[in-house]
């Protein structure tokens, strides 16, 4: 089969792909400009086309991985309770790490040693954060919930996902267990916890 000879946004999106899913199951040392461009039958005169190099192409992965996720926080829909949101938001957390697990190692992990996104895309990653702090501050602002740095209740409320999707991610929950209702169970209880 002939490689492709445009470098286009869907060429771009395969490798950003395949780049999360070589760091996730094997690590740094498995992903070369090389490899990359042969897993996803392309040259690595696309790879650099594209991103100019590694650096660039895992600062790209990293933009991509949170644009994702923010995509898909922005597109829960909101009510007028504060709670709820934060709520749903959680859920949409949770939801966008299992349809994209080979970019949460990046997002959230230092997977590879030394990186550090530019200052661009790190302010990005960061926005993605900003519903849930939004919503604290309202629950705070309406008395719904204790009064408290907004900061702290926000990344109280990460922290709990983080750590549960992670769990999921990485295998060590029960079998046995239904994680979904576990999980939403335990998003309301935390951020239940919060009120007056």
């Amino acid at each position: 089969m002939p490689r492709p000879k445009t470098h286009d946004d869907a060429l771009r999106a395969r490798l950003l792909d395949r780049a999360g899913e070589l760091l996730s199951s094997e690590g740094p040392n498995a992903l070369s400009l090389r490899r990359l461009a042969a897993d996803v039958n392309t040259s690595t005169t696309a790879v650099y086309s594209l991103f100019g190099g590694k650096p660039a192409l895992l600062d790209a992965l990293y933009e991509e991985a949170f644009r994702r996720f923010g995509e898909r926080v922005a597109a829960v829909p909101l009510s007028d309770d504060p709670v709820e949101n934060i709520v749903r938001i959680g859920l949409a957390y949770r939801r966008s790490a299992l349809a994209d697990p080979q970019f949460y190692l990046v997002m959230f992990s230092k997977v590879v040693p030394n990186f550090e996104p530019s200052e661009e895309t790190g302010s990005a990653a960061l926005r993605t954060f900003q519903p849930v702090l939004d919503n604290v501050r309202r629950a705070i602002e309406l008395e719904i919930f204790v009064a408290a740095p907004e900061e702290h209740i926000g990344i109280a409320v990460w922290g709990m996902v983080h750590g549960l999707v992670s769990l999921e991610l990485n295998g060590n929950l029960p079998a046995e267990l239904t994680i979904g209702e576990m999980y939403e169970r335990a998003v309301r209880a935390n951020v239940n916890g919060w009120r007056r």
